[in-house]
């Protein structure tokens, strides 16, 4: 079964992006290529149950188990010796990737409170689009009763788009809700 974004991308936005754009080769089309969702956890070094918690939270969100990130130097200032759990990652592709784009886009970015559009300031010039999220509650899967303490999450979406006019198109036919 193919996924209701992929499918709406080949068939639909394709075509649009090609009208807009002039394309004169199907490969210069921007796709999405990857989405990556990272989670600092500062406090890991004083509690390794956080992490854990984490883990689960991030597992549930994304549907993939996430990739610990640990501390490459000790830093006295701040209690952190080196190799200590410090953060989370999870790289989405392919199918997982739209999956999540379509839970984020449909599901999580309307339960904000007071959201009116996610910025277009948070391009990096490349055609890569940051989001940074506040709280990890407006995930559907994710219960207030569950939830110890309300962490953000950075989300980066990664694009093939020459700069960021182009990749501005992309998530926008995609349904992105920007102001």
């Amino acid at each position: 079964m193919q996924n209701s974004l992929k499918q709406m991308y080949e068939e639909k936005i394709c075509p649009e992006l090609v009208k807009e754009f002039n394309y004169q080769n199907l490969h210069e089309i921007p796709k999405i290529v990857k989405i990556t969702v990272n989670r600092g956890i500062g406090e890991a070094a004083q509690n390794v149950k956080i992490i854990d918690r984490s883990i689960e939270e991030f597992t549930f969100i994304t549907g993939q188990k996430p990739i610990i990130t640990k501390t490459k130097k000790s830093i006295a200032g701040f209690k952190i010796r080196e190799n200590m759990p410090i953060g989370l990652k999870v790289t989405l592709r392919r199918e997982k990737m739209y999956n999540f784009l379509n839970k984020l886009i449909n599901l999580s970015l309307p339960r904000i409170r007071d959201f009116r559009g996610i910025s277009k300031k948070q391009f990096d010039g490349r055609g890569n689009y940051n989001l940074g999220l506040k709280e990890q509650i407006i995930f559907p899967e994710i219960s207030y009763e569950q939830v110890d303490k309300i962490r953000g999450m950075n989300i980066n979406i990664v694009t093939t788009a020459k700069n960021d006019k182009e990749s501005l198109a992309l998530l926008t036919k995609f349904g992105m809700p920007f102001k």
